[in-house]
């Protein structure tokens, strides 16, 4: 993969009509290597966007890329077609870039409260100045696990609670992450000049 993923595979793949789909999926769990090499290349950027969002290192994204394709390729048979494909991959890898992470970092267990929670108003003109590249880089610069929450709950809409039992924190500290994680992006944003 090259940077140019990172940058332009967050959004979803061109859409497969659904019959052509169901055939290439049905090609690849048949092991049909044709199958699975036009099916990689069709949805290794959107994969390889959601991955880096999470992690800023290239080569710990391939590692992830990979072991997701691994994982998409031998659980298939188990998609059945119910809900959109692309979600059942996002939902793989975002599994397994919660796992690659739990590995190198240590999620912190502290008590927080509400009151810890800030306003996270932003000014829109200047977010006007950023780019899409420059919003992700703040992104990044965020501490580990602040990152990883604010991406569950802003890109992956999940809520608290599946936060908390997918990484093993509490609810409350989920919530302290994403508060904190959206006054530094403030702090930052605010900043631009």
């Amino acid at each position: 993969m090259t940077d140019g993923y990172y940058i332009q595979g967050h959004s979803s793949p061109a859409a497969l009509a659904p019959d052509a789909q169901k055939r290439l999926v049905k090609d690849c769990i048949a092991g049909k290597r044709a199958a699975q090499h036009e099916f990689y290349n069709h949805y290794a950027p959107f994969v390889y966007g959601v991955i880096r969002r999470y992690l800023f290192n290239a080569n710990a994204a391939e590692e992830v890329l990979n072991d997701t394709f691994f994982r998409v390729f031998t659980k298939m048979d188990q998609y059945g077609f119910k809900g959109s494909l692309e979600g059942w991959m996002r939902r793989i890898a975002i599994n397994l870039v919660t796992d690659h992470l739990r590995g190198h970092i240590k999620f912190e267990n502290e008590v927080y409260t509400d009151s810890d929670a800030i306003s996270a108003y932003v000014d829109e003109n200047q977010v006007s100045k950023l780019s899409y590249k420059e919003l992700l880089a703040y992104v990044h610069e965020l501490p580990d696990t602040h990152r990883l929450v604010f991406n569950l709950y802003v890109f992956e809409d999940l809520p608290h609670k599946e936060i908390a039992q997918l990484i093993g924190i509490t609810e409350n500290n989920s919530r302290w992450h994403l508060n904190d994680a959206r006054r530094r992006l403030k702090e930052k944003i605010n900043n631009v000049k």
